[in-house]
């Protein structure tokens, strides 16, 4: 059950936060194409969702607080400080993430992607065989 200051609470209403955004990128994005425009949008969940575990040392020595936070912020937090670990991990899910999701709005493409035109069968064209003359009306 979800109660005030939980974890997920707390990761709940980070995805339901991060859906609007998606709807925000997927609609800003309207005058592209169909095909990048879900490359990027789903580039930019992938990047949003992806996971990475992080540890963060405590004020007692040898004591870590360890975790789990989207990517982004734990490469974030690794520039923030100065720590070539928590860089490299949050970099590597990000990137990962980021391609997964590309890969994804490419597998949506493909799937709803239009028919050829070479496979759509062409209209019958059906030929009057003798165009018939206009007959005027007669009053008798």
């Amino acid at each position: 059950m979800l109660f005030a200051d939980s974890m997920s609470l707390l990761w709940f209403s980070y995805y339901g936060l991060s859906l609007l955004v998606l709807l925000a990128v997927y609609f800003g994005l309207a005058f592209l194409p169909r095909l990048p425009r879900l490359i990027v949008t789903w580039g930019v969940a992938g990047a949003m969702w992806m996971p990475a575990s992080y540890r963060l040392p405590l004020v007692e020595e040898g004591e870590f607080y360890s975790g789990w936070a989207p990517s982004a912020m734990v490469a974030a937090v690794g520039v923030f400080e100065n720590s070539a670990t928590a860089l490299r991990n949050g970099l590597l899910w990000l990137v990962l993430g980021i391609v997964l999701g590309a890969g994804i709005g490419v597998a949506l493409w493909w799937w709803r992607r239009p028919a050829p035109v070479e496979d759509t069968p062409a209209r019958r064209q059906v030929e009057d065989p003798q165009p018939t003359r206009r007959r005027e009306p007669v009053i008798r």
